[in-house]
């Protein structure tokens, strides 16, 4: 097996051992695990004589050989027991007892790793339906050696069989990892403007992932720093909430370093409500979070985070409870450098952080707080359909707290939705891909930030506005008619005279059939008011009045508003209503909206395109800005159409009418074939 697709091919082959004794959504419950143990066993092979003659030599003598065993081993693990692939399928009757043996061998660290795979019932599972021998004998058969699999294909693999795993079981692959040439956009786009720095001598770079899956964006982001200096030291450090995926991330990394420390640096958990590295920050962070996710589970533990204000992780607040795309991006944040290094962030998110979410709703104020901080540097449109998961649209956005002085203050945007290439093979719903000279091209656009079709630099505050409240005057006409009468039936105010909240029965009913008594009594008084139509509610009120002074009868203020609510219609010819200060009352019913860009007066706004079209309409100044106490709420909004939108003129009537013709030429000509 030479390439890629043939070794995946190889081990997913496996499912066909297993598919009669596992759910099709268990299949990586056998196939994950034992690639890893596969590729550990050919890792270890070199040097385990080594391991096992230094451990029988010195047991009795060296209370802890751990990193005496290491050093042998040559990697930050080890295996202690006489077994290994060829030696367990050589005893086959005793195979499921020796197979935990050699797993007890590992060193406490790396059975930790195996340990989240639930190896154990699968080896239970696997035993009690004969397959075990057959399972390891096939993956006896395929070299996993890094001599013969690289890290970052061994990478590659991983992330497709889980893929595969996930079109099987019809779950979210999206969660797990990301096409790797969306990994290296995003990190040549995180390197962009630091390829001098990271080319110094004793250059340290600290990198993180919160939510890492498998990896693939941590290995990737240390490969391309290697490249430009193999002196500089990189540090990974990562958390996955997944365990199968953790595990694969943890043992590929042991596997790629001796000392094992980006290893010990990849935790365990969810990073939304327990950070595992809690007083740690980063120089460049980046991550790919699950698209339109709850957060339920954390709500508890982030609630308390926000509750903290700017001494916890999420200072600007919650978005909904159905996406945590943006907790995860305030969490990015918190871990950026305070100091003079600052940081660089790297996020791939869908389209709902952009705009979901009106003035004043979570999503608008974290979008405010990233804005107002100038740390947004830039966003990326990506091409549809490069996910394997989904075909929907995707962004990279570019988040630092080092900006270059040219750049403060200023948020570029990039069109990169038509740089694509078609795959020869469709991979799910993955059916594009960005080629090397088209990340070339785009990270080019972001570096010299030119003003073009694809790229347009905006000042941050082209992307704010104020909601503001616009309200018309209420207009009623009140008569006391018959069928308006009748509409009491249906206000509240009056259906909770004939109601009681005693518990005994008997003063129960009497108090509810005093109700319904004074509930006839206001109709009875209603009834023999003048059956006029009243167009000023001045004038109307007065003769309200009379007839209760009449009946000797005083209406209640919930009462009296529910009568005034049953005999009143709208009426655009009426006066209009007024407050006690001769002020117009506002009609709800009429109630607008207008977004007025920060960038403008709100009176300038409005007297420019409300007034000459509402003459009567005017601002409520009560409504304003939690933060600014301005008229109207501050939103935020990154709209990419409104930006890119190019007019597609229609087709002229000529090409309409030739299209027309043509179709009926070929119905005719379909009818002439059926007669016929």
């Amino acid at each position: 097996m030479q390439n890629f697709s043939e070794k995946v091919n190889f081990i997913w082959s496996i499912a066909d051992l297993i598919r009669d004794s596992f759910k099709r959504a268990k299949y990586q419950d056998v196939i994950l695990p034992f690639t890893v143990l596969r590729r550990i066993d050919s890792v270890l092979a070199p040097t385990r004589r080594d391991v096992l003659e230094t451990l029988a030599e010195l047991r009795d003598e060296v209370d802890d050989l751990h990193d005496l065993l290491c050093q042998k081993s040559g990697f930050a693990f080890y295996n202690t027991s006489r077994y290994d692939f060829d030696l367990l399928l050589a005893d086959a009757p005793q195979l499921a007892d020796n197979l935990r043996n050699y797993i007890a061998g590992f060193s406490d660290n790396m059975r930790e790793v195996i340990e989240r795979f639930d190896f154990e019932n699968t080896i239970k599972k696997l035993d009690e339906a004969n397959l075990l021998y057959l399972v390891m004998e096939r993956f006896k058969n395929i070299d996993l050696h890094p001599r013969s699999v690289s890290n970052a294909e061994m990478g590659l693999i991983f992330e497709e069989l889980i893929r595969k795993f996930n079109e099987a079981s019809n779950e979210n692959p999206g969660e797990h990892f990301t096409p790797r040439e969306v990994i290296r956009l995003m990190v040549e786009l995180l390197m962009a403007q630091d390829a001098a720095e990271l080319k110094r001598a004793g250059k340290a770079v600290h990198i993180y992932d919160p939510c890492c899956g498998t990896g693939g964006m941590l290995t990737s982001a240390k490969n391309r720093i290697d490249e430009m200096n193999r002196a500089a030291t990189v540090r990974l450090y990562g958390q996955e909430v997944n365990p199968e995926t953790f595990a694969v991330a943890k043992s590929d990394l042991y596997m790629l370093s001796s000392d094992g420390k980006d290893a010990e640096n990849i935790a365990f958990g969810s990073t939304l409500s327990d950070d595992r590295h809690r007083k740690q920050r980063f120089d460049y962070i980046l991550a790919n979070p699950p698209y339109g996710k709850e957060w339920k589970n954390d709500r508890a533990a982030v609630e308390a985070e926000a509750d903290r204000g700017s001494a916890g992780r999420f200072e600007a607040g919650t978005p909904r409870i159905s996406d945590g795309q943006m907790l995860f991006l305030q969490h990015m944040i918190s871990k950026m450098r305070t100091d003079d290094e600052g940081s660089r962030i790297a996020i791939v998110m869908n389209g709902s952080p952009l705009f979901t979410g009106d003035a004043g709703s979570g999503e608008s104020e974290i979008r405010r707080w990233i804005l107002e901080n100038d740390w947004l540097d830039a966003i990326i449109a990506l091409p549809e359909q490069l996910f394997y998961n989904t075909g929907i649209s995707t962004y990279v956005w570019i988040l630092t707290n080092r900006k270059a002085a040219a750049s403060k203050g200023l948020v570029q945007l990039i069109d990169a939705t038509s740089f694509w290439t078609p795959l020869r093979k469709n991979l799910g719903d993955k059916r594009r891909e960005i080629s090397n000279e088209q990340i070339a091209d785009i990270v080019r656009l972001y570096r010299d930030r030119p003003e073009s079709e694809y790229s347009k630099v905006f000042d941050r505050r082209d992307f704010g506005y104020r909601k503001v409240t616009v309200e018309r005057p209420l207009q009623l006409n009140f008569q006391a008619s018959s069928e308006r009468i009748a509409r009491l039936e249906d206000e509240r105010s009056f259906q909770n005279l004939a109601k009681s909240k005693k518990r005994d029965p008997q003063s129960k009913a009497e108090e509810e059939a005093a109700g319904r008594q004074e509930q006839a009594r206001i109709r009875s008084m209603l009834g023999e008011m003048p059956d006029r139509r009243f167009k000023d509610r001045d004038d109307f009120l007065p003769v309200l009045n009379d007839a209760c002074q009449a009946r000797g009868y005083k209406l209640n203020a919930p009462v009296r508003k529910a009568a005034l609510s049953a005999l009143s219609e709208r009426d655009d010819g009426a006066a209009i209503c007024r407050d006690r200060k001769g002020q117009p009352e506002a009609d709800s019913s009429l109630r607008d909206y207008e977004t007025v860009p920060l960038t403008e007066d709100v009176h300038d706004y409005f007297a420019r395109e409300v007034a000459p079209h509402l003459p009567d309409a005017w601002i409520n100044t009560n409504v304003r800005d939690h933060k600014d106490d301005e008229i109207g709420k501050v939103g935020y909004e990154i709209n990419f159409n409104r930006y890119f939108y190019q007019y597609q003129p229609p087709r002229s009537l000529d090409e309409i009418n030739a299209d027309i013709s043509g179709l009926q030429r070929e119905i005719v000509a379909m009818l002439r074939e059926v007669i016929q």
